[in-house]
């Protein structure tokens, strides 16, 4: 696992940002999902396939986030299974993939209302109950899969199984069940659907949305003079946008202003230091006054000139 994949996973795993990305999905930004409501589940997926033979390997997979949630919605309680894959590049068979967890979470329902009822003596009434063990009355869990994209272009990917297939005739399609993917991309959500979100997610989304664009960011970095935001949520936006952002390890929240103004300045002096080790080099300029325009010791500018040549 690289290190964007290593970073984006630990940040949706914090509930908030989980349930940022889910009110946002399911309830139009609204805060009906709360943290405290998330429970983590067992992110590998295995299964073998209902009324399979005792010989069949076991299917196994993982995903990144899974958690379920149990929730009142007008007046209504709500089970459901959540998970998230992050993605730091569009996957071009995201469809696929996404079907085969959700598609294996469901097959392992299934088994698990056979254990069920073998385990509780409730014999099948038919042989359909029989041949797979989930009964006329069981019930599955809605499974809903989103991907989090965390890159500042707009997903260019297949969004849907039909977009992946060789034939696009629409009698042949009817047949063949679709399967889309839901999508979470900051680049196609609206800045004020952004404002909702309740967590960090908002900067780190708003910031790789313009991350681009020199002059919008800079004004989303003027509008937000104080964007103090924890450190995990500062390392999403330096691994993500190869921003050369210094965040100290022991860091707990970072004001992303300073800490990008502070590289620009660091950049602008690197540049001004290597300008002048080009005129020490042609002779125009002696050591010492070289140094004195950098203002740096005449040894810590022998020593960038040293690392220059």
């Amino acid at each position: 696992m690289g290190t964007k994949d290593t970073i984006t996973k630990d940040y949706t795993a914090d509930n908030r940002v989980f349930a940022d990305v889910f009110n946002h999905m399911l309830y139009k930004g609204k805060n009906v999902i709360d943290p405290g409501t998330l429970h983590p589940l067992d992110t590998t997926a295995l299964a073998v396939p209902y009324g399979s033979g005792t010989s069949e390997v076991p299917v196994q997979k993982f995903r990144d986030e899974f958690k379920s949630l149990n929730v009142m919605h007008d007046d209504s309680r709500i089970y459901l299974l959540l998970g998230i894959e992050n993605q730091s590049e569009p996957h071009f068979a995201m469809p696929v993939k996404n079907m085969v967890y959700d598609a294996l979470e469901y097959a392992g329902q299934v088994e698990n209302s056979a254990r069920s009822h073998r385990e509780a003596k409730q014999w099948p009434s038919t042989s359909g109950e029989y041949l797979t063990g989930f009964y006329k009355d069981d019930r599955l869990i809605p499974v809903i899969t989103t991907v989090v994209y965390f890159g500042s272009d707009t997903w260019n990917a297949p969004r849907s199984l039909h977009e992946m297939l060789s034939v696009q005739d629409p009698e042949i399609l009817s047949l063949v069940p679709d399967y889309r993917i839901n999508l979470f991309s900051p680049a196609e959500i609206k800045d004020e659907e952004l404002d909702k979100l309740e967590s960090n997610l908002k900067e780190v989304m708003l910031f790789i949305k313009y991350s681009k664009d020199k002059k919008k960011l800079s004004e989303f970095l003027k509008e937000n003079p104080r964007m103090l935001i924890e450190a995990n949520a500062a390392r999403v936006i330096k691994a993500v946008t190869n921003t050369p952002l210094d965040i100290p390890e022991d860091a707990e929240v970072v004001d992303m202003c300073k800490a990008v103004e502070d590289m620009m300045n660091e950049s602008k002096t690197k540049g001004a230091v290597e300008v002048l080790v080009g005129l020490v080099k042609d002779g125009v300029l002696s050591i010492r006054e070289a140094a004195s325009r950098a203002h740096m010791t005449e040894s810590a500018f022998e020593e960038e000139v040293k690392k220059l040549s």
